[in-house]
């Protein structure tokens, strides 16, 4: 039979300075906790998937999440995260490439996908997380009508089309690396100079006729109106825009949970559902946390 002697010490109070220092030094040692803060730039798009991601945070850790959902364009955001303003946002591998590292993308998302991550976790101490399960890709598009009437399928038809194209793109695409240099790979016969605009105003522009082609998110949800013609990009001018979150290293190292439930969401947002939760927002005027709560109940929990 084994017994256990316990011996008890007497305390003594000259130990207490240098068990607090301890304690303290451990504590320090240890990754401080902070408030979880969501972002987006200001799209229905990237606002409706961070407010799934602050939703779904909330479900699977049991705390208030807080959102700052249309903050503003991506630079805005990577300011934000860098500063700590915000712990975690929806972006694409692509344009961090672009935008942020000042490079040009390969053809090829996973090789993007990966010098990117290695890049970020480098130079802003930054992980980004595996593809989220859609892209939201720059589209050209142009009425159903005028399609038929130019006969053009892609951008490459537009150089011998009979028309003469008054474009109109959004301020935000108007400045991207990627935005109106990778457009003019294209020789599009122009009647006028681009016209730039806010992007709620784009479809507005071309239902009205003071445009006749605008680029566009692919997952908008007013491309699902048969009123509208995607327009090809067979030039592969755009890289694709493969959505994935960019949160920072210090809140993965302070939660564990955090990554595991992040985790959860890669390859289970897809194109179709991005259209049909934009299409809710743009469309039908419902707000992004019904919208959210919708999705993850029938996706999710």
């Amino acid at each position: 039979m084994i017994s256990y002697q316990f011996v008890v010490k007497p305390f003594s109070f000259g130990a207490l300075p240098s068990a607090l220092a301890l304690t303290l030094l451990a504590a320090s040692c240890s990754p401080a906790k902070k408030h979880i803060v969501v972002g987006s730039e200001n799209s229905s798009e990237q606002i409706i998937v961070a407010e799934i991601v602050a939703q779904h945070l909330e479900h699977s850790l049991h705390e208030k999440i807080d959102r700052r959902l249309g903050l503003g364009n991506e630079s805005i955001l990577y300011q934000a995260i860098l500063s700590g303003e915000v712990t975690l946002y929806p972006d694409y591998a692509a344009a961090i490439a672009a935008n942020i590292l000042k490079e040009r993308p390969d053809p090829d998302a996973g090789i993007v996908r990966e010098r990117v991550r290695a890049e970020m976790r480098r130079t802003a101490q930054l992980d980004l997380l595996d593809p989220l399960g859609y892209e939201a890709t720059p589209v050209a598009v142009v009425s159903a009508v005028d399609a038929g009437k130019a006969k053009v399928q892609s951008l490459g038809d537009l150089a011998n089309s009979p028309f003469a194209w008054r474009l109109g793109v959004s301020y935000d695409f108007q400045q991207r690396a990627d935005g109106l240099a990778a457009l003019s790979a294209y020789r599009i016969p122009m009647a006028e100079q681009t016209r730039f605009m806010d992007a709620a105003q784009l479809f507005p522009s071309l239902d009205q006729g003071r445009v006749n082609m605008i680029v566009a998110c692919a997952c908008d949800g007013r491309l699902l109106s048969k009123q509208y013609a995607v327009l090809s990009d067979d030039k592969k001018a755009f890289p694709g825009y493969q959505a994935q979150l960019l949160v920072r290293e210090d809140a993965l190292a302070a939660g564990p949970n955090l990554r595991l439930a992040l985790d959860r969401l890669s390859g289970k947002i897809d194109a179709a559902a991005v259209r049909k939760l934009t299409a809710a927002l743009d469309l039908d005027h419902r707000g992004p946390a019904q919208v959210a709560a919708e999705f993850l109940a029938e996706s999710f929990h």
